[in-house]
């Protein structure tokens, strides 16, 4: 059984269909992983899925001119977005031995001492800025990029330890993943799953707390929620009795729902912070704009001093995203460098993407369209000492048979990395369960 507090499916994935445009208020696009193809296969929508060009430029914002992104390690070489310097560093790197601090060290701190700011300022903190809406000096490296850490710690060389890993695997069958979409939008998915469950999924039901009870039959989970009464009005309180517990919302709520449980469940989940994002989508007709959008978008170092992260050109990327003779671009402003501009008004918001985007793509009108959406707690903070923290909650899910956490604060805030963990889970709560194991028995699960 599903419970889901909102009256919809999907969290922070949510797609809004407005006078022909075609909104999402959380993540634009997401790579088609063999887990997330099989999901999307098992509720019958492979025929909605709509792919990207795979080689659709990036954009970086350079002296408010956009910088085509380097998409392969020669145009490294070719890109004004590093200084030359820069590029000796990375064409030597392979001939350096170096060794990771023995202390997590930050995603700045490592782009820093391996190859210097311009690196840093140009192309590694716009990526973490577009990714994780986080501040590069705070994001932890081993959290966020563990290959690249495994890399140096294993080779001495991110270069030399990339290569190894290549031949180490097995040749891969098929094509790589790419970019998609889906022809109703992200939310979609999140949508006909839940139609597909039917009734094992209830909408408007809040849970309150996660209590572990005992009896002669062995320990289970006693789930406490509220329910809205739409016939006598107010709420009424429900107990559901569970062998398997997973917890699937945002860390906070995750920890609250746990604390009876065990507090170090609520003290690891709190250490957690969240990043917030103003989702500012906006439509505009075609002849307004004076720059070609052939491309995914564009990202902004914060050196620029925009308060714009970066846009994305849906309309480049899928079709029926706008009504014909229109494009529509979705901005993120905000993270963790800027949490003031989620406090300003909606219409504040939207004056200030439009002028910033009117500069740097020569627009040349006011926009037909509009939608924002400001979420506080948009993406979760990978911050230096993040693996402690996921560390301690798996030590502490282990102790607890049963109790089960997935989320975009585990493995990585990506659809596919979401869908993947959650498989994983999938399987081991079938076998749980097959093995007739109780929780708060001696073995694990």
């Amino acid at each position: 059984m599903l419970l889901e507090k909102s009256p919809r499916f999907g969290g922070v994935i949510e797609t809004v269909e407005q006078n022909g445009f075609q909104f999402e208020c959380g993540p634009q696009s997401f790579m088609l992983t063999p887990p997330l193809a099989e999901l999307i296969e098992s509720v019958g929508l492979t025929g909605d899925v709509q792919k990207a060009t795979p080689r659709a430029p990036r954009y970086i914002l350079k002296n408010g001119k956009l910088v085509a992104a380097p998409l392969s390690p020669l145009s490294l070489f070719g890109t004004p977005l590093m200084d030359v310097e820069t590029k000796w560093r990375l064409l030597t790197e392979p001939l350096r031995r170096s060794h990771p601090p023995d202390e997590d060290e930050s995603v700045a701190a490592f782009v820093r001492r391996k190859f210097g700011d311009s690196l840093l300022e140009n192309l590694a903190g716009p990526f973490v800025s577009g990714v994780y809406a986080g501040d590069p000096e705070k994001l932890s490296l081993r959290s966020v990029l563990p290959s690249a850490y495994e890399w140096e710690r294993v080779s001495g060389s991110l270069l030399r330890g990339a290569l190894r890993q290549m031949r180490s695997r097995p040749k891969r069958t098929g094509s790589r993943p790419g970019l998609c979409s889906l022809k109703r939008g992200a939310g979609s998915l999140l949508s006909t799953v839940g139609e597909r469950l039917g009734d094992c999924a209830k909408l408007g039901v809040a849970v309150n707390a996660v209590i572990r009870t005992s009896g002669a039959a062995g320990s289970k989970f006693d789930v406490r929620c509220r329910q809205e009464d739409a016939v006598a009005g107010g709420e009424n309180e429900v107990s559901v009795s569970a062998c398997a517990v997973v917890v699937a919302c945002d860390a906070g709520e995750a920890g609250r729902m746990l604390g009876a449980v065990s507090p170090q469940f609520q003290e690891s989940l709190n250490a957690i912070p969240y990043a917030p994002v103003a989702v500012v989508a906006l439509g505009y007709r075609r002849e307004a704009i004076g720059r070609a959008l052939n491309g995914f978008g564009f990202l902004i170092p914060r050196t620029e001093g925009l308060r714009t992260l970066g846009t994305v050109w849906n309309t480049s990327l899928f079709p029926g995203r706008a009504p014909e003779g229109h494009v529509l671009l979705t901005s993120f402003a905000g993270g963790a460098t800027d949490t003031e501009i989620c406090g300003w008004s909606e219409d504040r918001i939207v004056v200030t993407v439009h002028e910033e985007l009117a500069r740097v793509l020569n627009i040349r009108e006011s926009p037909v369209a509009r939608h924002v959406h400001i979420n506080p707690q948009a993406i979760p903070q990978y911050n230096l000492g993040h693996g402690r923290i996921t560390e301690s909650l798996n030590r502490s899910c282990h102790v607890n048979p049963g109790l089960y956490l997935t989320g975009n604060y585990l493995e990585g805030p990506s659809t596919g990395a979401c869908v993947a963990r959650s498989f994983r889970i999938a399987s081991e709560i079938e076998d749980f369960l097959q093995s007739g194991t109780t929780p708060g028995s001696s073995s694990s699960p």
